[in-house]
Parts: structure tokens; sequence; C-alpha cells
């Protein structure tokens, strides 16, 4: 049986993760930590396992690796304890808020050789498979252009937790949490930027950004667009990718392609099957190379480059 550990609830999705966890054959949660002691205790209730402080846990030789839920300004020094701890380490997006911080970690990473995974969720989709295997077999020609839009109405809607729109745990609003699907798969065909423009607005008057939208420049020519808010109801998921020979487009589950000339968009009939989920590819895995490479430190690295810039103006 492996025995993971659930490091802070701050995080929407960590509930999840620790269900999906659960739910593997072979794997379970055995301990949670949290801050705030009166979370921790409910949420080992919730799950049958044990409430421990987290030296305990890291000094636990039965825990191999440890899922990081807590605030987003507070995974550097967590992350770099787990792998000095010899623990596999999973995070929720963003790695970290800095470019610093992100480094520090990834010399904990490589230095302790820890089996290492971000929760960049996407690329397990069939229909970004599809879009983004496409953009990288050259089948589009010379890229030049990628969009991506992921939006909901969390803020207008009011069910995203009040600590979601607190500037200093999230480091931005929108586009640091929802945009972030757009700033690790925009790079994952276009490669990596050379400059972002953002433009960011409050429509709800939250301390943080609640719509945005990012316009990513590259070397060659290129324009990524990342779009994203917390005030959109009903928007489907959109990945656009255009190159010199044909265009991919995305919309929900659904793509359609036009490629050497052809008049018409046709619908692709046969997707890829849904690859295992990041946490789950990362659960299971014996070493780091069990892990897909798109859901790893590099990619984890660069998505916290292009939002440093995203945010640097």
């Amino acid at each position: 049986m492996r025995s993971f550990a659930m490091l802070g609830k701050w995080h929407v999705h960590t509930p999840q993760y620790a269900r999906e966890i659960n739910e593997m054959e072979g794997c379970r949660v055995a301990k949670v930590w949290d801050p705030d002691d009166a979370v921790a205790e409910g949420w080992a209730r919730e799950l049958g396992c044990e409430a421990a402080p987290l030296d305990d846990i890291l000094a636990d030789p039965s825990i191999e690796g440890v899922v990081i839920g807590n605030a987003t300004n507070e995974h550097d020094e967590l992350i770099v304890r787990a792998c000095e701890s010899g623990k596999a380490v999973f995070t929720e997006k963003v790695l970290s808020l800095t470019n610093e911080g992100a480094e520090r970690i990834a010399k904990a990473v490589r230095e302790n050789g820890t089996r290492f995974s971000i929760s960049l969720v996407h690329f397990s989709d069939p229909a970004v498979q599809f879009c983004v295997h496409t953009a990288r077999s050259g089948a589009l020609g010379k890229l030049n252009y990628a969009r991506f839009r992921k939006a909901h109405n969390g803020a207008t809607g009011d069910w995203l937790p009040a600590h979601f729109y607190d500037p200093v745990a999230c480091g931005g609003g929108a586009m640091i949490d929802l945009g972030a699907h757009a700033m690790y798969l925009v790079p994952a065909v276009l490669g990596e930027p050379v400059n972002v423009k953002s433009t960011f607005t409050h429509v709800t008057g939250r301390a943080v950004e609640d719509n945005a939208v990012s316009v990513l420049e590259f070397a060659d020519g290129a324009i990524g667009v990342s779009e994203t808010g917390f005030v959109s109801s009903g928007y489907p998921l959109v990945f656009e990718i255009g190159g010199t020979n044909g265009t991919v487009i995305m919309q929900g589950s659904d793509v359609w392609i036009s490629v050497s000339g052809d008049k018409t968009m046709k619908k692709i009939e046969q997707l890829p099957e849904r690859k295992p989920s990041p946490l789950k590819q990362w659960a299971l895995a014996d070493s780091p190379d069990d892990i897909d490479e798109d859901l790893g430190l590099e990619a984890a690295l660069r998505l916290t480059r292009v939002m440093v810039m995203a945010y640097s103006e």
C-alpha cells in the first residue's frame, strides 16, 4: 500500500485530490496537515485518516509522497522541505510566485532526485492532446498563433472561497489561477515567450483581477493569447492553434481542423484516449521518468516564468 499525505487544504482542488488518491488501487491518504489545526482535524475525520504535525509527516518513512495544497505564497518553503525529507512531491499550480522561488524548488528537486509533478490537468484531455500533438507534428506548418480561453463565474456566482481574492496568498487573481491553464498550454506549442502584456480588470470590485487577457510575444513572430476570468457563465473551453499550413480549433470536447488548403473545417471524430490525471501518474510512478514530460519540473518552471511576466507591468 502506498501512503501519501495532504499538506494544506487551502486550494479548492485539494479535497478532490484526496478522494482521487483514496480511489486508486493500492493507494491511500494516511495523514493530513493544515496550518489550522481545526481544519486538519475535520479533514482527517472526513477521510478516516490521521491529522499530524508537519514535522511528523516529513519524518515518517511510511509516507511516500505529499500533495501540496496550501497557499501559493507558501509553496517554496514547504516543497523544499518535502524534497529534503525524501518525499515525492505533487503540487497545485503555480509552482512559485517568483522565479527565484521556483529555481530554489528546482534545485531541491534535482539534488534530492525527487519524483515531482504539477497539476497541469488539461494535458490529459483527449481534445487538448489532439491539438497539442497536431501542432507539434508540423501538420499546421510554421505555427504563428495560439489562443486558449477558460473562464467561469466563480466571482459573479460567489462560490469561490474568499481567500482566492487575497493578493498576498494568491499572488494575483483570475490569471494566476484559472489562467494558468492557458499559460502552460500556449507555450507548450509555441515555446518560451519573450514578452507578455496583460490587461486585468475588476468587474466585481475584489482586490485581485477577475477578468483578464494576456498577450504573449514569441521571438519567431508568433502570438499567443491567454484569456480567463471569474465573471463568465456558460463560456466553453476554447483552444485555437494556427500555422502557415492549417488551423485546429477546440471548443469544449470537440475539435475541428483545416489543413493543406481545405475549404472547410473538418470535425475530428476519433480523439485520443484520456490519459491518467497528473496526480495518478505521479502517485503510481516508480521514478520521475514514469511521468509525462509535460507534467514535470521544466514545465512548472516555465509556467512561473510566464506568469511573472504577465504580472510585471
